[in-house]
């Protein structure tokens, strides 16, 4: 007897019994009257009258065959009429995508060709069949919600990359993207969709009308008095945009809503494609006498059929109920190769025995039932089986509406549950189908609904509520106790309405982790490899193409999919991993769960191409193989080292792109097919389509094994239990274990790889998306602070402006509406995303990170070949709990909060200039998040615990001179730590920036950190200022060559800063059209900031450490003093002086030069000269006062423009400036300068000359008695200075400067000049100025009396 089941005759397996005339009329089971009646009980005839009583002769299974093929053929409609056409509709009975002709632009089409991704500007498909008649239905399984045209078009209609379906007469299309409908011309229409989403695309061609419905629901008529007519059909059709992707139903499965569901009319809409009408009769009949078998059993001692519950039946070898249910499944189990069988008969059935609610345990006939496939079904059979149901399962639950209860979802994961607890089943589908097709993390994903009404929200939470003040962290600023009682009443019971959403939501994630719990299982053994090494490698698999894949967002697991499932697995594995610990008390929980050093390094588990923190792997290998050697007894094989060659790093581009599983495919340099990303249908192979060339894609290379390190290496797939586990004598994972790792068991090895790959995880893409969702709460922010603002002003609207009055009331309601729908889905985000239980498991993935890095701290030179990746999630995990999780939960109520904050600063603090680490990304990284974390106080007092002869090597790197490293983030660090110290520096924002809005949003991670906490209030620390104190005064090399690098890149950023405001003002007074380039001013207020931070740390130093300048006897004191003095001169000259370029400039008012203005450089400069000329002691007020009095540029002016003393407006000769309207260069939109009085500006009349005296709430009184002290003082002494000077001769002038007298002699060359550009001269070069003769000395100079 053979089969046709999987498209292949194969043989199947006979178990009918053999007849012999000899043997008396018994069966040898069950005597001959009670097997018939058994078997006519199980195929009852369903025709009546006299052939009634010949079919009710003794039934045998010698006859049960033609009995059964008699029964199945009744009602079958005659082979003649199977394949006739249905009127209306035209083309191949099966529908799918024409792929050959019907396309425009480029394509990926999966394999069933029903699923499809744009991949190019506005691609657009057919598909093969059209209809002309009739009233004809398909459905879009939606996977992005992007911009899409999807409808009808007729033959005629020509596309391109510009036009698409509903753009040319003769074609039809919603677009729920834009929500919109579209025929040439375009207006509203229905709502938009979301990913998840099924569109129902509705034709009725008797009418003449076109509709469509959204998740089953009409959204109306939507064209009426379509074209008909001879030589007029229509084809489903779509246009999409790039990377935009769905999959389509045309009837090849059952439709989700069934047209009859939504018609009006008596006749229902038919699906494109015909069901298969005699299979399904077949499926339902043969259902049915299973079901028969399973509730009915033989008495054989009364000799009676007795019916039972189904739902307790077992499988024990009777061999009456064998034989009756191979008979039946010769029949079916060809027919459950087929989907849409699957789905409408297997699925369904399977679905009905888990109806009756309790725990999947209570259920044991799904295990029963597939020990009965895998024994009466060909293994092909089965195969396949299992395939299309786990297919048809996932869309089920892809693409489920979400209501209140989530009772969609719990249905599909019982049965998904029920399934993978059957240990043949599951390993099959580990080993063939997850991770492979299906990507099994769709089944961790809990989607967020788009819209609420629809998902029931409103009536789970009734009542909203929304914070209404918030400090400058984003957090709630009322306290509980200043709230009204309204208030009160409003926001418990919003958050009463969260808690029953959430502990919904924790149902679902419970079934999640029970699937999880099965495919780690490590007990199951029997039937082969445990399942877990199955999981192990295909998640190793799974988490290399995403890693690979980074620059292709196609080929990639969405992000929102992966934070799910970090989470469910996080909670498997330490459910796991502690019951281990609890079987094993010597190994460590996983509290203290960490990943040891040696999986690093010892080559068991391919870390891909991923960035090691000393280079590349190769590199590592060759450089230290003698530390490998002798710290952890491995041995690099040369053969080895000279075989990574650059073909391993140098893939050609059509192998470089995603690594697919075997059946995946490229076309030239294409992306690979992510089919199961764009496609419910989850095809295995794909197709590429062009209309420059149609053809199927090459197969891909095979994924490449990982490096040799070890002499027994293998592939990820090719991994066995002893590999990871190890065994007498092997380590496994843990081979190479170095001298400082302790020697205690850890947990299993395979737990500690999918450690590893939680944090791969998260360093992918999981961060990212925690990030992305934090701008619904930012929604909720801004839409409550409009809607306080409007209510402010309907409050003050007069009652003679009625109609200001209605337009404000009609904000106030739009406002108060998008608020009510944010909260509602911020509760949503809040359960799934930001709840407490998932911060923890962040944290927890945080100091999984930390003692890793510790640890591999602890093998010296080895720490090389640990990941980058560790270090970028132990940042960015506390960036996420700082900034994402509040202020719905606070990181301060974590456990073992603060011994956490102080492990990673200790971690931050010797790794920014760690030499093991060379990455320029991953040291500026690390160089950020230190800046970051010295801003809040809380994290700064957590590196002030840190052991304080790390400390002192944490200032001492931070004292490096600057050059030749990314000295601006040193700097910054440097300045929180003096922030609040510094004169008048305790401000939060500066005075003019008050009211304007950080742009910080769509910063990076840590750049978005570092502009957060650039708003944070100051908080210094004393303790890291004494370390500076101390270090510099110790040291007095590297205290000169600190200060010298500092006032090197002071000159050199004071210096572009003019130079870019010059170029600034000349294209103001340009009379042409002209503009600024944003990027320009960018440059210069990064500048100016730096300029203001550079003269910040110098007045550190200064106030710190006054004797570095004026203590002479230090070398290097008096020439830094002299520069010094210059710069400050310079700097104030510039800014200070009358009708002046500065003051020009910040007049114009221009965007993104906000931050530049006259306080911030002049208090920073002040406080320097107060510090040295007010402050200091009498003999070093003198040095300074002669140093600054004797530089040339000093002007007594400039110093008394600070208390307002410098006398005509600098404000009053602002330039006028024609009116230019904006301009767009060929570079992109630039900012034309605006005249002074455009608005917002303050005119030349109106401005006020600057004064310190107008800063009363950030300048103290005693600051400001001490700038006029100083003001005196320099006043007499410029004063006695003029009196006491004898004129010079420009003769006795330096020949370098011509600003001070020769006062130093070179030896051996006998040269002179000043001392202060000899000293100078000699921090860098060791030439003469005149002569290059090698100078040895310099000696003391004064002129003979004589001449």
């Amino acid at each position: 007897m053979s089969s046709k089941g999987g498209g292949t005759a194969l043989t199947r397996r006979n178990y009918r019994l053999a007849s012999d005339t000899d043997k008396p009329k018994a069966t040898g089971i069950v005597n001959e009257k009670l097997l018939s009646d058994y078997l006519h009980h199980v195929f009852p005839s369903t025709k009546q009258g006299p052939a009634l009583a010949s079919l009710r002769k003794l039934l045998g299974f010698q006859d049960l065959g033609a009995h059964l093929e008699r029964l199945l053929s009744e009602g079958e409609p005659a082979e003649d009429n199977r394949d006739q056409p249905v009127e209306g509709r035209l083309g191949p009975q099966t529908v799918v995508l024409d792929h050959t002709s019907g396309f425009e632009g480029l394509l990926f089409v999966d394999d069933d060709l029903l699923g499809v991704i744009g991949h190019s500007n506005f691609s657009s498909i057919r598909a093969t069949t059209c209809v002309y008649k009739g009233k004809w239905a398909y459905e879009v399984l939606i996977s992005s919600q992007g911009l899409m045209q999807i409808g009808w078009c007729t033959l005629n209609c020509r596309f391109n990359q510009e036009e698409g379906v509903g753009d040319t007469p003769d074609s039809y299309a919603y677009d729920g993207n834009r929500v919109r409908k579209w025929n040439v011309t375009t207006t509203n229409y229905g709502k938009s969709w979301a990913a998840g989403d099924i569109v129902s695309c509705l034709i009725d061609l008797d009418e003449g009308t076109i509709t469509f419905c959204l998740n089953g629901q009409s959204l109306g008529t939507a064209f009426t008095n379509i074209k008909m007519g001879p030589g007029i059909a229509y084809f489903p059709a779509i246009s999409l945009s790039f990377k935009e992707s769905v999959a389509f139903n045309f009837g090849s499965r059952p439709l989700r809503y069934p047209s009859t569901g939504i018609t009006t009319n008596t006749k229902c809409y038919l699906p494109l494609q015909n069901p298969p009408t005699a299979d399904l009769l077949k499926a339902h009949k043969l259902l049915g006498y299973i079901k028969t078998v399973l509730s009915t059993t033989i008495d054989t001692q009364e000799e009676r059929l007795v019916e039972k519950d189904c739902s307790s039946w077992s499988l024990h070898g009777e061999p009456t109920v064998l034989i009756t249910l191979a008979h039946i499944f010769n029949h079916f189990a060809p027919l459950m190769c087929k989907v849409y069988l699957v789905e409408d008969v297997l699925m369904s059935f399977l679905l009905g025995i888990l109806e009756g609610g309790g725990s999947v345990d209570e259920h044991p006939l799904i295990q029963q039932l597939l020990d009965l496939f895998w024994l009466l079904m060909e293994d092909y059979e089965v195969n396949e089986c299992l395939k299309q149901l786990m297919m048809s399962l996932l869309r089920a639950y892809r693409f489920s509406p979400i209501i209140p209860d989530l009772g969609f979802q719990i249905h599909y994961l019982r049965l998904t549950t029920a399934i993978l607890r059957h240990e043949k089943s599951r390993k099959y589908l580990l080993s063939n189908f997850t991770f492979d097709v299906l990507r099994s993390v769709v089944f961790f994903y809990i989607k967020t609904p788009l819209r609420v009404k629809e998902a029931g929200l409103e009536e789970l939470i009734p009542t909203t509520w929304w914070p209404t003040r918030f400090d400058k962290e984003g957090k709630d600023e009322r306290e509980p106790k200043d709230e009204s009682a309204d208030e009160r009443l409003r926001r418990r019971a919003y958050e009463r309405g969260c808690q029953r959403l959430k502990k919904r939501i924790e149902v679902v994630e419970e079934l999640q982790v029970q699937i999880l719990r099965l495919l780690l299982n490590n007990k199951d053994k029997g039937t082969g490899e445990a399942s877990r090494y199955i999981f192990l490698n295909k998640f190793r698999k799974f988490l290399q193409e995403n890693a690979s894949n980074r620059g292709h967002p196609t080929a990639l697991c969405p992000p929102e999919y992966m934070v799910c499932f970090l989470h469910r697995l996080i909670t498997a594995v330490r459910t796991y991993w502690d019951e281990g610990k609890r079987k094993s008390p010597g190994s460590i929980s996983s509290e203290d769960a960490y990943v040891p050093p040696q999986l690093f390094y010892n080559g068991k588990v391919d870390y891909f191409d991923l960035q090691r923190l000393g280079g590349l792997l190769s590199h590592l290998k060759k450089t230290l193989k003698d530390d490998l050697a002798s710290k952890a007894n491995i041995i690099i094989d040369p053969s080895e080292i000279q075989a990574t060659s650059m073909d391993d790093l140098d893939e050609d581009e059509e192998s470089g792109a995603a690594q697919r599983p075997f059946g995946a495919a490229a076309m030239g340099g294409a992306l690979a097919r992510p089919s199961w990303l764009s496609s419910p249908t989850l095809g295995r192979a794909n197709r590429f389509l062009s209309t420059a060339a149609v053809s199927l894609m090459t197969p891909r290379r095979p994924l490449a094994p990982p490096e040799k390190v070890k002499v027994r290496t293998l592939a990820v797939e090719q991994r066995t239990e002893e590999d990871i586990e190890g065994s007498h004598g092997n380590d496994g994972l843990l081979l190479g274990r170095p001298l400082e790792e302790p020697d205690q068991p850890i947990a299993e090895k395979s737990l500690l790889e999918i450690v590893d790959g939680l944090v791969m995880m998260y360093n992918l893409s999981v961060h990212q998306q925690l990030g992305k969702m934090v701008v619904v709460s930012d929604d909720v922010h801004e839409y409550a602070v409009a809607l306080k603002d409007t209510e402010e002003k309907i409050a003050r609207c007069p009652t003679r402006r009625p109609d200001i009055l209605d337009e404000l009331q009609k904000s106030q309601k739009v406002f108060a509406e998008k608020l009510n729908h944010l909260s509602r889905r911020l509760a949503w985000i809040n359960a799934t995303i930001y709840s407490k239980e998932k911060m923890l498991d962040v944290y927890w993935l945080l100091r999984v990170c930390i003692r890793t890095i510790e640890h591999a701290d602890n093998t010296g030179s080895l720490f090389a070949f640990a990941p980058e990746f560790y270090l970028n999630v132990a940042m960015n995990a506390y960036s996420a709990l700082k900034n994402y999780f509040s202020p719905a939960n606070s990181m301060e109520e974590l456990p073992g909060y603060e011994e956490t904050l102080t492990q990673l600063a200790a971690i931050l603090a010797k790794h920014f200039a760690d030499p093991r680490i060379v990455g320029t990304d991953i040291k500026d990284s690390l160089m950020q998040a230190l800046a970051s974390y010295v801003c809040y106080p809380q994290s700064l007092r957590a590196v002030e615990r840190i052991p304080e002869e790390q400390r002192v090597a944490m200032m001492r790197n931070l004292l490096a001179p600057y050059e030749q490293r990314p000295w601006a983030q040193t700097n910054w660090i440097l300045v929180r730590l003096w922030r609040g110290c510094g004169f008048g520096y305790r401000y939060t924002r500066l005075p003019h920036l008050l009211k304007t809005k950080p742009e910080d949003a769509n910063l990076p991670s840590l750049q978005r950190d570092l502009s957060i906490a650039s708003f944070q209030k100051p908080c210094p620390s004393l303790l890291l200022q004494r370390h500076m104190a101390e270090l510099l005064s110790m040291d007095k090399d590297m205290a000169a060559s600190f200060l010298n690098s500092v006032l090197n890149q002071l000159n050199w950023a004071f210096s572009e800063f003019i130079g870019m405001i010059q170029e600034i003002q000349q294209a103001a007074e340009r009379p042409e059209r002209n503009f600024v380039d944003t990027r320009q001013l960018k440059v210069c207020a990064t500048c100016f900031d730096l300029s203001v931070s550079l003269l910040r740390v110098l007045e550190m130093t200064v106030t710190l450490v006054p004797e570095i300048f004026l203590d002479w006897s230090r070398p290097s004191a008096e020439l830094l003093l002299r520069r010094l003095a210059q710069l400050l001169n310079q700097v104030l000259n510039r800014v200070t002086a009358e009708r002046n370029l500065f003051d020009r400039v910040v007049n114009l008012r221009l965007p993104g030069l906000e931050s530049v203005d006259h306080y911030p450089i002049l208090v920073a400069v002040t406080g320097i000269l107060v510090r040295i000329l007010v402050d200091g002691e009498r003999q070093g007020i003198s040095r300074a006062a002669s140093v600054l009095l004797s530089d040339p540029c000093f002007q007594l002016h400039s110093i008394q423009h600070l208390l307002g003393e410098g006398g005509e407006s600098s404000g009053s000769t602002a330039v006028e400036v024609p009116t230019v309207p904006p301009v767009v260069g060929p570079l992109g939109p630039g900012v034309t300068p605006p005249i002074s009085s455009a608005p917002g500006a303050t005119g030349p009349a109106d401005r006020k000359h600057f004064s310190l005296h107008a800063y009363t709430d950030y300048i103290s009184e005693e600051e400001e008695r001490k700038v006029e002290r100083m003001l005196a003082f320099l006043t007499e002494e410029s004063k006695q200075a003029a009196a006491s000077t004898a004129p010079t001769s420009e003769e006795d002038l330096c020949p370098i400067c011509y600003a001070h007298s020769i006062s130093a002699v070179f030896k051996p060359c006998s040269h002179k000049s000043c001392k202060a550009c000899i000293n100078q001269h000699l921090m860098n070069n060791k030439d003469c100025f005149f002569c290059k003769a090698t100078i040895i000395g310099v000696e003391d100079y004064s002129k003979p009396a004589s001449s």
